[in-house]
Formats: C-alpha cells, sequence, structure tokens
C-alpha cells in the first residue's frame, strides 16, 4: 500500500509540472514582446492607429462571431468597459463576415465599444492563432498582458493597475 501512494503521489506530481509547462506555452504561438503597429478602421469608418491610443490603455481583444468563448467573454468585457471609461476598448473580428455581418454580430451580442473587421495580416502581425486572444497595452504603448482564451473582468483590471 505504502509503494501505492509513493507511485501515485510521484505520479500526480509529474502530470502537474507537465500540465502547468504546458500551460505555460500553449496557444500562445508567435505572440509578440512589444505592441505591433496598427492602422484600422472600424465598422463606423472611424481610423484608429497606435498613434489614437496614445497615453491611453488599451484592450485588443480578437474574437469571432461562431466562437463560444468570445461570446461568452462579452459580458465582463461590457462590465470592464462600464468600471473603466479611462481604458479604451477595440474587438478585432476574425474571419466573421462583411461588415454588415460583424455589424449585426455585434449588436447581438451587446458589443458598445469599436470593431474593426479584422484580417489574416492584422491576426498576424499581432501572433494570433487562439480565439479569444486578448491584448492589455499600457498608457505607454508598452504591452502589459496578452491572454489567450476566455478573459474575465477581473483579470483585465488587474493587468491594466499593473
Amino acid at each position: 500500500m505504502k509503494r501505492l501512494l509513493q507511485d501515485w503521489g510521484f505520479a500526480l506530481l509529474v502530470a502537474a509540472a507537465v500540465y502547468f509547462g504546458v500551460q505555460a506555452f500553449v496557444g500562445r504561438g508567435d505572440l509578440p514582446d512589444s505592441t505591433p503597429a496598427f492602422a484600422w478602421t472600424t465598422l463606423d469608418g472611424a481610423p484608429l492607429s497606435n498613434a489614437t491610443f496614445a497615453g491611453r490603455p488599451l484592450v485588443v481583444n480578437f474574437w469571432a462571431s461562431w466562437c463560444g468563448p468570445c461570446k461568452a467573454e462579452i459580458p465582463d468585457f461590457a462590465a470592464f468597459a462600464a468600471a473603466h471609461p479611462e481604458v479604451a476598448l477595440v474587438g478585432v473580428a476574425v474571419d466573421s463576415g462583411s461588415p454588415a455581418q460583424i455589424r449585426a454580430a455585434a449588436r447581438r451580442f451587446g458589443i458598445t465599444w469599436p470593431v474593426v473587421a479584422g484580417d489574416a495580416a492584422a491576426s498576424r502581425a499581432f501572433g494570433v492563432s487562439v480565439l479569444p486572444t486578448t491584448f492589455v497595452i499600457g498608457a505607454d504603448g508598452a504591452l502589459v498582458e496578452v491572454f489567450v482564451g476566455q478573459a474575465s473582468a477581473r483579470q483585465l483590471a488587474a493587468a491594466i493597475s499593473r
């Protein structure tokens, strides 16, 4: 019995080490170390670039209308946006159809922040290979945090406060 417990203890230790090691790297792909330069136009025709947000924290969320975790995080993003009006929030809709389809999806999901129609170049520049992926950028333009997968309002608030 003692040997069995030792074996199981060792197996659990190895499993935990493997799990946390994999979590550190899975889904991160080629994520950038710094904020990539971008020049986008919102679905409403407003130009957005790094300069647009100079001196202001920014959250950039890559999402898709067909992505379950993307839809699930929207209420948390709305709560974060309401609680932190000093932080800009931009949605980058990837593989979600035409601008009219994206606009309808954003309205249906309750997205009130600016949305741009993302393309392969935007995903490539930011190294996005998993949706949702969210970038938290400090007021100085430095990349503060990247969330691969669903993010919460609490996580966003903690990242902004760093």
